[in-house]
């Protein structure tokens, strides 16, 4: 063997166990975890690595997919990423990153790819329309595209509900539900229905502000000010539809005299943490990044997709960061 490249012949030899019991180990077919266990150690003794091309011809399959975010920018779709290439690597395939900034043009371009057999499947975090059908490998997130594409995404619903009700725990009496974000309808939309159905529910008074991508963001500022009198906020509570949103919005309190958390408790969405694993940003919503992630690819990748459901929909938690008087 010294100086060759090992074969899967010389991995059956060295296993002790028939050349086909190796290709199905390599071609993840069932086989019994004893033999698995011995290829796979004498592979990992011989130093044989799978050639995937050769692989994929024999299966008809890249072992690639495609992954499409609006960006890499922010935290929370860069923890996504990084998770959704983990599951990926962990069932032996590759992530090919389509960053689009939101263009439809380049979304569609990956779409593309999949219908040309370049990969084998796509999972897309999309805020524009896409010619799909039930036919191609398409899972999303945060947004149904239709009955034959399954989403994955957190309990929206159910965490600006869970907002409200921390706030109002808190001791919080009159609140305010701010929101940006695409204007195309998004699973995202039901962090603001949760919120408000809580507020009717304990006869809470509350005030929403919802903004579309690109609209001007000091229509935030001339709320509060409307909300101002003798210099105090007469709002003591705020659910705010992402971490970054919370952020922002705080700064603009600071600058209006307004302290958090101290005068008005702030809740965001999200559960980002500076570098990845300290302290967060704010008191918040936690998404199941992580669980969201290898939901969409068990999704994508399972052998039968024909039984697929429409909505996938993960719990939240809550996690005091600080805007609130836990």
């Amino acid at each position: 063997m010294k100086g060759t490249t090992p074969t899967m012949k010389d991995v059956a030899q060295e296993a002790g166990v028939a050349l086909g019991t190796v290709s199905k180990v390599f071609n993840g077919l069932p086989v019994g975890e004893r033999y698995r266990v011995k290829v796979e150690e004498a592979a990992k003794r011989l130093g044989y690595q799978v050639n995937q091309y050769a692989r994929g011809l024999r299966s008809g399959k890249t072992y690639n997919v495609a992954v499409i975010l609006p960006g890499v920018d922010h935290p929370f779709f860069a923890a996504l990423a990084q998770h959704l290439c983990a599951a990926l690597m962990r069932r032996e395939h590759r992530m090919l990153l389509y960053v689009t900034a939101s263009n439809p043009d380049a979304e569609r371009e990956c779409v593309g790819m999949v219908r040309q057999n370049k990969v084998d499947g796509v999972i897309g975090l999309t805020y524009n329309p896409l010619e799909l059908d039930g036919e191609l490998p398409f899972v999303s997130i945060d947004r149904c595209l239709g009955p034959d594409i399954p989403c994955v995404a957190a309990d929206n619903y159910g965490g600006g509900r869970m907002a409200a009700e921390k706030l109002i725990e808190l001791g919080c009496t009159r609140l305010a539900f701010l929101r940006t974000g695409s204007a195309s309808p998004s699973e995202t939309d039901k962090r603001g229905d949760g919120f408000e159905m809580a507020c009717r529910a304990h006869n809470i008074p509350y005030d929403a502000l919802r903004l579309n991508d690109g609209e001007d963001f000091r229509r935030f500022r001339a709320f509060f000010q409307e909300h101002m009198a003798a210099g105090r906020l007469d709002i003591d509570g705020i659910f705010c539809s992402t971490d970054l949103l919370a952020w922002r919005v705080r700064g603009m309190l600071a600058k209006l005299g307004v302290r958090v958390p101290e005068d008005v408790q702030l809740i965001g969405f999200d559960g980002i943490r500076r570098f990845g694993a300290e302290e967060l940003y704010c008191s918040t919503i936690v998404q199941p990044t992580q669980k969201l992630a290898e939901t969409a690819v068990d999704l994508l990748l399972a052998k039968d997709r024909s039984n697929a459901p429409a909505l996938v929909c993960l719990p939240v938690s809550y996690a005091p960061g600080g805007t609130t008087r836990e």
